[in-house]
């Protein structure tokens, strides 16, 4: 993930970048992005196309929201692949910068997760994750 200042590029003509709601996961997760821990984010591949929005796109930027909705940072997206949560490796696992030290760990995380989304009844379709590299 490619991090700059928010202010340094124009952040109101992109679109929000927003991680978890806000609260103190967003604090955590976007104090990770901003000291460089967090190089990766992962999203349910269902929910995508269940709201009929693209995946995103090499080279597409967004600027990082905190907590208060400020832009604090800009990102880019590197990479983007579409798997399932038994292809998921340590390297990305420890790229998320959430403090998984096991693949184990991360899986586990992430079916609670995903089991406990609201959203979930809407979703058709197994486990299968999108996995965004900045």
């Amino acid at each position: 993930m490619t991090v700059e200042p928010a202010q340094s590029t124009g952040p109101a003509f992109l679109p929000k970048a927003e991680f978890a709601f806000p609260g103190p996961l967003r604090d955590r997760l976007v104090a990770a992005i901003l000291d460089g821990s967090k190089t990766a984010t992962t999203a349910l591949l269902a929910r995508y196309e269940h709201e009929g929005e693209p995946l995103p796109s090499v080279g597409r930027r967004s600027v990082v929201v905190d907590s208060g909705d400020r832009p604090v940072a800009v990102i880019e997206v590197t990479e983007v692949r579409v798997v399932s949560l038994d292809e998921v490796d340590l390297t990305y696992a420890l790229d998320e910068g959430e403090g998984y030290t096991t693949v184990r760990d991360w899986r586990a995380e992430h079916e609670r997760e995903r089991s406990c989304d609201v959203r979930r009844p809407a979703l058709p379709g197994g486990l299968r994750v999108l996995s965004a590299c900045a």
